[in-house]
């Protein structure tokens, strides 16, 4: 039952209707609270939706999730046991469509409707505008914003030397490997998806390079027979010291996919978990098979062809920038937020330590899924909405926001692709004690 309330000032603002805001609107309807959820598509999904007419899904026709079907469920909602180990896309938009509908969200969702402005006000609040299709813009006002938008829809695109004749394009931008028939093309990039994409065009190209700056630690999907992120228990993740759970973890790769050099693929410079996982059981086939061509970093173009590191050049028909993306949040002004080379100072990567009551749900990269993180951040988030936990003093806060980003800096290779990275077991662990800690600093209080 959904409380009464001002119409002219609502309890919450969820901004997105992929998997991290449909979270957040349950967080906010199960506590009985008033709200809006904005969704810029036509349906629920957001990444998931290939060819969501959003504009800003970057889902190509071949991907599966790199996360198991039943790490990857919301805890109280698990995913069909007829789905596979690993879903396609399609599978996990399926699965959205079926939770939204299953706990009555789909009623609370405004779709087709972009947010073009959060302003704190003066007294606490938040000023919400707002268009819907051709309509004029409207403003409502919220007590809490929580901003599930995504951090994988704006391409970061690299500046490089010279000139190219032929096609380029952002990994976002890349469907199927229709097209690229016959052609000679290099993807720039080694991450989850510049894999994907090179072992999808290499079944159709006449010849695929991948370049890879740094190299990664390719990890299969399954070891010992088993989906990846359910060989190692939570309290091994959790409580092993680094020191000896990363050379235990290597081993592990290691006897399941044999040495990178036995494949042809290059030997990285940092040790394995101090990148975010490549995964991928294709990849080091395809390369041993010589369908796939490993490159060191582009150095320059040149007309029909790119320029290595190495001294070598290739002739090249069409280039695919697999680069990563940039956190950005067009309605809320730089004096809010204004990321840096993807740095975001929250609490626990979920609350601004300077606005109270805007919150970011999804907003990390996690060492596995992000459905029951989204999941975690929204339960803490009602929480705190209800007054049922607090938080430190903004002093505090950013005293941990320097610890955690000093942490993040030991542990990863330095990129923008890792300033928000987490654990999953550790991180949900975390939430957990916030949402204790929370209850307590009240009753301190």
């Amino acid at each position: 039952m959904i409380r009464q309330t001002s119409p002219d000032l609502l309890d919450a603002c969820v901004i997105g209707a992929g998997g991290s805001g449909l979270a957040a609107a349950k967080a906010v309807r199960e506590r009985g609270l008033a709200f809006d959820c904005f969704e810029r598509g036509s349906g629920v999904g957001g990444l998931w939706r290939y060819g969501n007419d959003n504009g800003l899904s970057a889902i190509y026709k071949s991907l599966q999730i790199n996360t198991s079907r039943d790490m990857t469920s919301f805890a109280d909602y698990p995913m069909p046991p007829g789905y596979p180990d690993f879903p396609g896309h399609e599978q996990i938009c399926d699965y959205l469509d079926a939770y939204a509908d299953h706990f009555g969200l789909r009623d609370q969702i405004r779709f087709r409707t972009t947010v073009e402005r959060v302003t704190p006000q003066p007294d606490g609040t938040f000023a919400v505008t707002f268009r819907t299709a051709d309509a004029a813009p409207e403003t409502r006002r919220y007590r809490h914003v929580l901003v599930a938008s995504g951090h994988h829809w704006l391409p970061r695109t690299p500046e490089f030397q010279g000139t190219f004749a032929g096609r380029v394009l952002h990994a976002h931008d890349y469907r199927t490997p229709d097209g690229f028939g016959g052609q000679r093309v290099l993807v720039v990039g080694m991450g989850n998806s510049g894999c994907d994409i090179a072992c999808d065009l290499a079944r159709v190209a006449d010849r695929t390079l991948l370049s890879t700056r740094r190299g990664a630690h390719v990890i299969p999907k399954y070891l010992f027979g088993m989906p990846l992120d359910t060989v190692c228990p939570e309290f091994v993740w959790r409580f092993a010291p680094m020191w000896m759970f990363r050379p235990a973890f290597a081993g592990v790769v290691w006897m399941n996919r044999g040495g990178l050099r036995l494949h042809g693929l290059p030997i990285p410079g940092h040790k394995v978990l101090q990148e975010h996982p490549t995964i991928s059981s294709d990849l080091p086939s395809l390369v041993r098979e010589r369908r796939i061509t490993i490159k060191p970093d582009v150095d320059r173009f040149d007309g029909d062809g790119v320029w290595f590191v190495d001294g070598s050049r290739e002739p090249v028909d069409a280039i695919i920038l697999a680069t990563g993306y940039t956190i950005s949040f067009p309605f809320l002004d730089a004096t809010v937020i204004a990321p840096e080379n993807n740095a975001v100072r929250l609490y626990r990567h979920v609350v601004h330590p300077d606005v109270p009551g805007l919150f970011f749900i999804g907003l990390v990269q996690p060492w596995g899924a992000i459905f029951p993180l989204a999941e975690a951040q929204a339960a803490w988030v009602g929480d705190l909405i209800e007054g049922r936990c607090g938080l430190p003093d903004s002093p505090s806060m950013h005293r941990v926001i320097d610890t955690d980003i000093a942490a993040i800096r030991r542990r990863y290779v330095t990129s923008p692709r890792h300033t928000i990275q987490v654990d999953f077991h550790a991180y949900r662990a975390l939430l957990r004690r916030e949402r204790r800690r929370g209850l307590g600093r009240l009753v301190a209080r």
